[in-house]
């Protein structure tokens, strides 16, 4: 596995569909809420992950440090309130670096969506064998991404996300 040039990748999940009344509507409020709550407390988030201890705290900028049990991540997460949040890992021995960024979209109001924008250390140009690996790690982030939906709308459907 090369670590010398990033692969971007993206995709958008709709949160709201108004043709869709079997789907509870979420306002940008309750969206940012759960957004919140993965900030301070990304346990039932990430699969793995036994705990997360913030080490600093500034108005827009939080660091972590994230524990799986035999690695631990820091990560440096910024925000713009109601729009966005971007997850940046600190380069280690344990992890290569790499961001996430979240962003809020909403084309038309009521039409709401979260974009999730990855930069991995991920070769960009793979060869055969690297590329069924990295085609299993898009789908685990995709699978991972509909798994934080389903836990925003637990959450706002418990109320949490007001």
């Amino acid at each position: 596995m090369k670590y010398n040039s990033a692969m971007n990748f993206e995709h958008l999940i709709q949160i709201n569909d108004p043709e869709n009344p079997l789907v509870p509507p979420l306002t940008r409020e309750q969206l940012w809420q759960g957004l919140s709550h993965r900030i301070e407390n990304p346990v039932p988030f990430l699969p793995g992950l036994e705990t997360c201890t913030i080490l600093e705290r500034q108005a827009n900028e939080l660091l972590r440090e994230l524990d799986f049990g035999p690695a631990t991540i820091q990560d440096r997460v910024t925000l713009l309130e109601r729009h966005w949040v971007r997850f940046d890992i600190i380069p280690s021995e344990a992890h290569a670096g790499g961001s996430l960024t979240i962003t809020i979209e909403e084309p038309e109001p009521g039409f709401l969506f979260l974009r999730f924008a990855y930069q991995t250390t991920l070769a960009n140009n793979p060869n055969s064998e690297d590329r069924a690996y990295i085609e299993y790690v898009k789908s685990a982030y995709h699978q991972s991404d509909i798994d934080c939906v389903r836990l925003i709308r637990t959450l706002a459907a418990e109320g949490l996300a007001q």
